[in-house]
């Protein structure tokens, strides 16, 4: 329907809830390969509840341990890319910087 839709849209977008919710849909429709790939990308963008379910999907036997682990990595390398130096200098520096131009 257009809900599925604009999830599909957002998904698209790089939006890691709508591709998780995606997952969530296929896997409740019983299109369990289709939702390990959006559980997979959602936490490759650092989509911690996607995590969790590979994990169990994992321990269920429908995710490989070469897929679990890849997506284990590419959600460490997305939570790292959000913590890094340079991101909070930036952050800083921006800061600062509108905090002159209120003067």
């Amino acid at each position: 329907g257009k809900d599925i839709y604009h999830l599909e849209e957002a998904a698209i977008g790089g939006h890691p809830n709508a591709r998780y919710n995606l997952g969530v849909e296929e896997n409740e429709s019983g299109n369990i390969e289709r939702a390990v790939k959006h559980f997979i990308i959602a936490a490759k963008l650092g989509h911690d509840d996607s995590v969790q379910r590979l994990k169990g999907m994992y321990k269920s036997g429908y995710v490989s341990k070469e897929e679990f682990a890849s997506a284990l990595r590419g959600h460490q390398a997305a939570v790292d890319a959000t913590k890094s130096p340079q991101r909070e200098e930036a952050a800083k520096a921006l800061g600062y910087k509108l905090m002159q131009g209120r003067n």
